[in-house]
């Protein structure tokens, strides 16, 4: 389901009643204050847009990541995927279960994503997508182009080698070194 706020007005949920209350935990307010004080000094040091991200495991900051595509030139270097990078170094794996992550923004589709295939407990963001489109940052293109067949998708998407396809699968699943994830 994607975030109501990226979608497209006819297909926005209905808002929850006016008098709902969202409660936010002491803790998490201090880590998201955390992940926008690494946006704020991402963009004053010139080293980047204004994303930052923290990953929390049982109350404590495991990894940081901020926004890093132009100083790397590399479109996947979103805060993140950054933080998510930096918290499967110290965990010495490529799952996340039992982490959450806390981002100055909601995310992206890229790093939604990358927070589905993490496998983090949670996501916890402060700006919503339409400020981030408001700073120039929208992302709504792809949202919409998601929600489209492949063939009526902006860019062409051509299969080949049908035939041949399935081998990489056939490998894996005949591989006594597999790995599930």
């Amino acid at each position: 389901m994607l975030p109501d706020a990226c979608l497209l007005p006819e297909r926005r949920r209905k808002s929850p009643p006016k008098d709902a209350v969202v409660t936010i935990e002491p803790l998490s307010t201090e880590f998201l204050r955390e992940a926008i004080r690494l946006a704020v000094e991402n963009v004053e040091s010139g080293r980047g847009g204004p994303f930052g991200a923290v990953i929390v495991r049982e109350g404590l900051i495991i990894a940081r990541g901020t926004n890093q595509v132009t100083a790397l030139r590399d479109p996947t270097a979103h805060a993140e995927v950054v933080a998510i990078r930096a918290a499967c170094q110290v965990r010495h794996d490529f799952s996340l279960a039992g982490c959450e992550i806390y981002t100055s923004c909601e995310p992206c589709p890229l790093c939604l994503a990358a927070i589905y295939w993490a496998h983090l407990d949670r996501i916890h963001y402060a700006a919503t997508c339409d400020q981030a489109a408001e700073a120039g940052f929208d992302d709504r293109v792809i949202y919409e182009e998601l929600s489209k067949s492949k063939q009526e998708r902006n860019l062409p998407m051509l299969q080949g080698l049908i035939a041949e396809a399935a081998a990489p699968f056939q490998a894996w699943r005949q591989s006594p070194n597999r790995i599930p994830y």
